[in-house]
């Protein structure tokens, strides 16, 4: 009999209506992507985090908003986790990078915060780095001092073209690190 493992995919982002469409709420879409694809709904915040749970195929699936802003999102993460004994190893982080051209989509695992906060706040919550990643390319701006604005900004009309597509290939990235192993989903999703 195979045991059933129980994981999370959580999405980062501001919980502010004003951030819902910006560069820095990437993470947001994606989970709420995966609720949409399986009739899903957000329940009440609990544990600072929107979340809802099913069963895919035998495993437990959290899909996770932290609701703490992105600075703070390792607290809400850290809390479920212990709360429903999910090993730090099945917990998915999907966020923005910067450091990625726009579009460009890598999985990882055991990685620095890279300067991103809310990947900080993570690691320093968990006392590990021992998570997988979907890091989602959002571009470095070509001003380095416009770093807040373009994470905080809403994205081009030549990027909204491509958001849905982007969406949707985070999302499965995500389901491919539960249904192929991390190892897996990294060869077929790195390359491209």
């Amino acid at each position: 009999m195979v045991t059933a493992r129980i994981f999370m995919i959580a999405g980062l982002g501001n919980p502010e209506k004003k951030y819902f469409q910006t560069r820095h709420n990437i993470g947001f879409m994606v989970v709420d992507r995966l609720a949409q694809q399986n009739a899903l709904k957000f329940g009440k915040p609990r544990f600072d985090s929107e979340y809802v749970s099913t069963v895919y195929k035998q495993d437990k699936l959290f899909l996770v908003k932290p609701q703490s802003y992105m600075n703070k999102s390792g607290f809400p993460i850290q809390k479920l986790a212990s709360y429903f004994k999910i090993n730090i190893s099945n917990i998915i982080v999907v966020h923005d990078d910067i450091d990625l051209p726009f579009g460009r989509l890598r999985i990882s695992k055991s990685r620095g915060h890279g300067g991103h906060n809310g990947i900080r706040s993570i690691i320093e919550a968990l006392g590990t780095k021992d998570f997988i990643r979907i890091r989602i390319g959002i571009a470095n701006p070509e001003r380095q001092n416009s770093v807040t604005g373009h994470v905080l900004g809403d994205f081009s009309k030549e990027e909204t073209k491509f958001i849905a597509e982007l969406i949707e290939k985070a999302a499965d990235a995500s389901m491919s690190v539960i249904k192929d192993g991390a190892l897996a989903a990294m060869n077929s999703y790195n390359s491209i």
